[in-house]
């Protein structure tokens, strides 16, 4: 039983370290720019979601028709998770090792659902219970910097991957006018 713990916890902590990467990649070449003929998510991510939600007031909902934009297709999430955890399945059917399989899948669909209620909460504040400690002030303030600077932290639940890759951004170089909130932190350049 110990084994399968073991394996478990590895393959759930691999793979939430992984599926920042994960992210960042889907995020970076999928949702900003076309893939050959495929350009469903870079329009209803790159076109819809940036325009209707910028870093300015209007990163939070103005128009309640937009809620639709705010998070992802359904059928995303059961195919993320599929995908990110193909490495996993590899292993697992190589090794007969499904403990570490199993924690794959807990990690991808753990990542999935907090990036999906986290981002419904950067855009539509409500003063959850889930907005008030510091890591999400620090994960908000991470992605209104993105709706400013697409190319910048492309990460929503953990920015290892943009800090890692190169495209973490902690503070805005010039001033702009931001969303302001209980829980969205200034990243103004300091004076």
């Amino acid at each position: 039983m110990y084994d399968f713990f073991f394996w478990f916890g590895i393959g759930l902590l691999g793979n939430i370290a992984f599926a920042s990467f994960f992210e960042w990649t889907l995020h970076k070449y999928v949702m900003h720019r076309p893939v050959g003929s495929f350009r469903y998510a870079f329009q209803a991510h790159a076109v819809v979601h940036h325009q209707t939600f910028k870093a300015d007031h209007s990163y939070h909902l103005v128009n309640h028709d937009d809620r639709k934009t705010i998070p992802m297709a359904w059928w995303n999430g059961p195919l993320l998770i599929i995908i990110g955890a193909v490495p996993s399945l590899a292993y697992s059917l190589s090794t007969g090792n499904w403990a570490l399989l199993a924690g794959a899948v807990t990690a991808f669909t753990s990542y999935y659902v907090v990036y999906e209620y986290i981002h419904w909460c950067m855009h539509l504040p409500k003063q959850r219970r889930v907005e008030k400690p510091w890591f999400f002030r620090r994960l908000n303030g991470h992605h209104l910097l993105h709706h400013r600077y697409m190319h910048k932290n492309f990460n929503v639940v953990l920015p290892l991957a943009d800090v890692c890759l190169g495209t973490f951004m902690a503070r805005s170089k010039i001033h702009f006018a931001q969303a302001t909130g209980p829980a969205v932190p200034c990243v103004q350049p300091r004076s």
